[in-house]
């Protein structure tokens, strides 16, 4: 049985740092990618290209169980992953991070593929992870009543107390991919941490690991991770104070910073204090120098960036979006975020055809739509397109609702997506309304479809618009 798991990219919206690494993160059993390391991913440089990557029956990953008995191991979904890299990125090495089975999975990569893992991050995890006959117990559970039954056992696992109640957005959206996890896709992956264990095989792992764990994780306690970083053979110690099981959600600042100065910053690690005189060769556990003491509790969805400035002063992004910016750099971060959405040739053009008259307004476009609201990390790009395509449709403003298809398939968006997104908007904007936005879209995706036709690589510059968006003001 093939196993076919979808790779996304998740915007990385951090001050660039010169890193330009590719990082594959990794889920947990019963969350999707998106929900899980959305925060996380946008904490880090930008330059850094995050790409995640959904279980089976997990978020966009289809599911190729339909009966009970549904069976893998990790060894077989570390394949997948690389499987899923191959397919759709052109890179021979990558650092990988996972939580809780994804961590499994990324310690694992980094035992049977050395030559393609630069560096692996197993956060909340273990090698190897709870009692066989649990596991397979709840996966005959879920088998025959589904995963709706693990919601009120995994909230009181995955989260440390008081954070449910202070990040309401952030774990109603993790218990939801939970909701709508797939039965024989959730068991199979019981049944693979039910024969996972790799603890007899840890000194023959060679690619540097960090191991991270949460002071309040039951499923995967921090003696899990230290005997991981105690068992390999170059490996760091890190344990998160109020955090329980789902660390890059929880912790989503922290988790970035220690994924910059470990897994993807190769000499991250020179100079920095061992935490006690470690031995040569034992775990080494790495301080968070400028870290908060406090979690990640105050404001923004997913307990975003705590708004400390960095070293040097640098822009910082808080939950509120931007801080410590002039005018100039808000405007700068505009740009940056605007070509990211829209493409740096629709950019151009709408710059090109500025004059005198229009400059103000293209000016007002990049600092406040751009600089302020859509660098704001409550959301994330795909919802941000989710809700302009609805007020699009919903003021009639045709052109910009072209732009803006263009735009949710750049950020992430499925067609059948966009799709549900329009349906809904026939209900409750008008029927009328929606009948235009299909035909709109249709063409749009039309357009799409003929360029990728001519060779056109994934995210290209948007094709030649109308006439009647041609205007200097759009976008």
């Amino acid at each position: 049985m093939t196993l076919a798991l979808t790779a996304a990219r998740l915007p990385s919206t951090g001050p660039t740092s010169g890193l330009a690494q590719t990082l594959v993160v990794l889920a947990s059993l019963g969350t999707a990618a998106d929900p899980l390391w959305g925060a996380a991913a946008r904490a880090l440089p930008a330059d850094v290209r995050v790409v995640a990557i959904d279980l089976p029956g997990h978020g966009r990953s289809r599911s190729p169980w339909e009966a009970p008995g549904a069976a893998t191991t990790v060894a077989e979904l570390a394949d997948a992953v690389l499987e899923a890299i191959d397919s759709t990125l052109d890179v021979e090495r990558f650092a990988v991070a996972g939580d809780s089975i994804g961590g499994a999975i990324a310690l694992q990569l980094a035992l049977d593929y050395p030559e393609r893992i630069t560096r692996a991050g197993v956060l909340c995890s273990g090698a190897q992870l709870g009692d066989p006959g649990a596991w397979e117990e709840r996966a005959e559970l879920v088998e025959s009543a589904g995963t709706p039954t693990q919601i009120i056992g995994s909230a009181q696992r995955w989260f440390a107390p008081g954070f449910i109640a202070s990040h309401p957005e952030t774990t109603a959206a993790l218990l939801h991919s939970l909701q709508n996890a797939d039965r024989f896709a959730y068991a199979a992956l019981c049944r693979a941490l039910a024969e996972f264990d790799l603890r007899g095989r840890l000194d023959d792992v060679a690619v540097p690991v960090l191991a991270v764990a949460g002071a309040q994780d039951q499923p995967a306690p921090p003696e899990n991770l230290s005997l991981i970083a105690d068992g390999v053979q170059d490996g760091t110690f890190v344990e998160l104070p109020d955090v329980a099981h789902l660390a890059p959600a929880e912790a989503p600042t922290r988790v970035a910073q220690l994924l910059c100065r470990f897994v993807l910053d190769g000499d991250a690690r020179a100079g920095e204090p061992t935490g006690g005189g470690a031995e040569s060769g034992a775990a080494t556990a790495i301080p968070l120098a400028g870290a908060p003491a406090a979690p990640d509790r105050s404001g923004g969805q997913g307990g975003d960036p705590d708004g400390a400035p960095d070293a040097g002063g640098q822009p910082v992004r808080t939950s509120a979006g931007l801080a410590n910016l002039t005018r100039e750099q808000v405007r700068e971060e505009g740009m940056r975020v605007r070509r990211e959405v829209l493409s740096d040739a629709h950019v151009e053009r709408a710059e090109a055809a500025a004059d005198d008259f229009t400059r103000d307004f293209q000016d007002l476009i990049s600092r406040y739509a751009w600089g302020e609201i859509w660098t704001r990390p409550g959301l994330d790009r795909r919802m941000r397109s989710a809700v302009t395509l609805t007020a699009m449709v919903a003021g009639s403003h045709h052109d910009e609702l072209a732009m803006h298809v263009r735009a949710a398939l750049r950020n992430g968006l499925t067609r059948d997506e966009i799709k549900e997104i329009l349906l809904q908007c026939a209900i409750y904007c008008s029927v009328p309304s929606a009948n235009t936005a299909f035909a709109i879209a249709s063409r749009v995706l039309a357009e799409g479809d003929a360029h990728e036709g001519q060779g056109s690589q994934p995210g290209p510059a948007d094709p030649p618009r109308p006439a009647s968006e041609a205007g200097p003001h759009r976008g």
